[in-house]
């Protein structure tokens, strides 16, 4: 049995959220903490591909130069992202011979873009060797 003291807690915790956002919604208040789209300085198309195990290869869209495996040294994030823009793809019904373009923005952020389907994937918080696993794709 939930003490009532605690029911009445996140009642009101729940109340108390939903009025903060009504009163930043009706009064108009500037947006915080969202992302803001920096300048794109450099961009590459890629072709991912793979197969179940998760094991996918980057290969250049022009000249179909292997870039990196997700089975190699660290990096398995290629892998991961991978799957998931194989799995947005499969959602919005396109062809996954479309190539993905990774941009290197003006602030030194690096995302994903799949142009098909207007998925983002900005590359801030998942950690060094993730980021790095596509910042050497850049070069």
């Amino acid at each position: 049995m939930v003490p009532r003291i605690l029911v009445q807690a996140m009642f009101g915790l729940m109340i108390a959220s939903v009025a903060l956002v009504a009163f930043a919604q009706l009064t108009d208040r500037p947006q915080v903490g969202v992302l803001i789209e920096a300048p794109i300085v450099q961009e590459r198309s890629i072709h991912l591909s793979g197969d179940r195990t998760g094991n996918y290869v980057a290969t250049d869209a022009l000249t179909g130069e292997v870039l990196v495996n997700s089975a190699q040294n660290k990096n398995g994030f290629v892998g991961v992202i991978g799957r998931v823009m194989d799995r947005e793809r499969m959602l919005h019904n396109v062809s996954s011979s479309e190539p993905f373009r990774i941009v290197l923005r003006d602030n030194g952020h690096i995302a994903i873009i799949d142009d098909s389907t207007d998925n983002v994937i900005e590359l801030i918080g998942y950690g060094a060797d993730n980021v790095a696993s596509f910042a050497r794709l850049m070069n």
